[in-house]
């Protein structure tokens, strides 16, 4: 078999992983800014090459065969890796460049965007564009280099680094707006609960954590930020258990109330700085990686 064959051109391989990713010919031939016809024939084209069929074709759509599935899989590592490589080389000479990156909002408001600043001084020649966070979980998407992403650190085909947000702070209204005085964590239990989507085992924790007994862990109002939630309680809409990163601000101010010492608790969740093994080496990345881990050295222990 000549060495001819076993190298596929890469505009045929961008074309079959694109086709893999949106499912048919028409989204990805939007993506490629080509013609639908264009993009059939090198998908074609690239099973001719490799004589192994990579679609199994219907009228509604196309769908990978499991040799398909195998090859894409690699193919879309390759191309990333090839973009990364690129990228590295134009942007080598003076360490500058661009680097796409998503965050979850409350944490880019709250503990991102402020340090900003310092990343910025220091490293005046590289320019941050930011990729909508629904995104940021698509690590196969050329446009995005690396992510701020909430959970315990696992994400398939990522490398994750802790930076904060395991340290959960008790989060009550100020004064008279809170429905039961809390004295005790006992006290919780008569008090509405606020809760989030990402964290449905919160309470549930945290009663395990303190002791405490009646408390329904799954009752209450349920949001999907954490800022909605902190904001919720400065309302006076109950209780709230919030990354302490996320609200040691309102906790100074007077804005809400910590009403308990020692009343929070230490989760396996928290933000974590992601990337792709293929954009590893980027030297924008890097510098804003070791940025990054030196800002969350500077604040609590990491979790084992």
């Amino acid at each position: 078999m000549s060495l001819r064959r076993l190298n596929p051109p890469v505009h045929l391989l961008r074309a079959f992983s694109t086709v893999a990713r949106f499912g048919g010919i028409s989204r990805a031939a939007e993506a490629l800014h080509l013609t639908q016809s264009a993009v059939s024939k090198q998908v074609q084209e690239l099973e001719r090459w490799v004589g192994v069929p990579l679609f199994e074709r219907s009228r509604k759509r196309l769908a990978l065969t499991p040799a398909g599935e195998r090859y894409e899989k690699a193919v879309r590592a390759l191309l990333a890796r090839l973009e990364a490589a690129t990228l590295e080389l134009i942007t080598s000479g003076d360490g500058g460049g661009a680097l796409h990156l998503s965050t979850l909002p409350t944490f880019g408001a709250k503990w991102l965007i402020p340090r900003l600043p310092q990343f910025q001084h220091r490293h005046p020649q590289i320019t941050l564009h930011f990729v909508p966070y629904v995104h940021g979980y698509d690590f196969s998407n050329p446009e995005l280099d690396c992510s701020i992403l909430f959970g315990e650190g696992h994400w398939p085909g990522a490398r994750s680094h802790y930076l904060s947000g395991n340290q959960v702070a008790l989060i009550a209204p100020r004064g008279g707006a809170a429905e039961v005085p809390i004295r005790s964590p006992q006290d919780v239990a008569r008090c509405t609960l606020l809760r989030h989507v990402t964290v449905p085992e919160a309470w549930l924790r945290w009663s395990e954590t303190h002791g405490v007994r009646g408390l329904d862990p799954l009752a209450g109002p349920q949001f999907d930020q954490f800022q909605t939630m902190i904001r919720a309680v400065m309302a006076g809409m109950g209780v709230a258990l919030v990354p302490r990163c996320l609200v040691q601000d309102e906790i100074a101010a007077g804005l809400v109330a910590e009403p308990l010492p020692q009343g929070g608790y230490r989760s396996d969740m928290g933000y974590w700085f992601c990337y792709p093994e293929g954009r590893a080496q980027l030297a924008t990345l890097d510098r804003f990686r070791t940025w990054l881990l030196e800002l969350a050295a500077q604040e609590v222990p990491t979790p084992p």
